[in-house]
């Protein structure tokens, strides 16, 4: 028995004037049901799950930074991915998260159909929820299909967003600390 979403992805086929029938397309529209569950199994978490009561006091106010977190999105308005890196800092406040609970905040977000700019203030915004820190300061780099398989067709081009809260905000000498550490002057 087909799933509506199987359905659906085994009418997108025939559409491009494929056969379905298809000794290499007969399993494709439950795979791609599959896969499309996954790369948007975001809107199926929160943040209290995600963090899982990994918060925990902590005397540092010293910069915490995550580098390179990888992240893999869908653009909301082609559905076709785009790929990147994002860098989360914050400033403790008497809290601080555990490391790979930023990573899977993330996931969260960049696991839901996006645009970058949301995805970079969603991540910032949940960080400031977890740990109500002095600042919180998020950068993610990407490269959109969108942009390279259609439309102008640019290989190389890649979109830098961020966002900046509190101290990061604030104070330019805490923002250039940030990118001066992530590379990003």
């Amino acid at each position: 028995m087909h799933s509506v979403m199987e359905t659906l992805f085994s009418q997108l086929i025939q559409e491009i004037g494929e056969d379905v029938s298809r000794e290499g397309l007969v399993d494709t529209p439950k795979r791609a049901a599959s896969a499309f569950r996954f790369l948007n199994s975001g809107y199926h978490q929160s943040l209290d799950h995600v963090l899982n009561n990994a918060v925990f006091e902590a005397d540092s106010e010293d910069m915490v930074i995550v580098k390179d977190i990888e992240l893999y999105s869908l653009c909301e308005h082609h559905l076709l991915p785009f790929i990147g890196k994002c860098h989360v800092g914050y400033l403790p406040q008497g809290k601080v998260i555990g490391l790979s609970k930023i990573a899977r905040i993330v996931e969260m977000y960049a696991r839901r159909l996006q645009i970058q700019e949301r995805l970079t203030k969603q991540i910032a915004d949940a960080i400031q929820t977890a740990v109500n820190p002095h600042g919180v300061a998020v950068v993610v780099e990407a490269k959109h299909l969108c942009m390279m398989m259609r439309g102008v067709e640019k290989q190389n081009s890649v979109m830098t967003t961020s966002s900046m809260l509190g101290l990061f905000r604030k104070q330019s000498s805490t923002r250039a600390e940030f990118l001066d550490l992530i590379g990003r002057k």
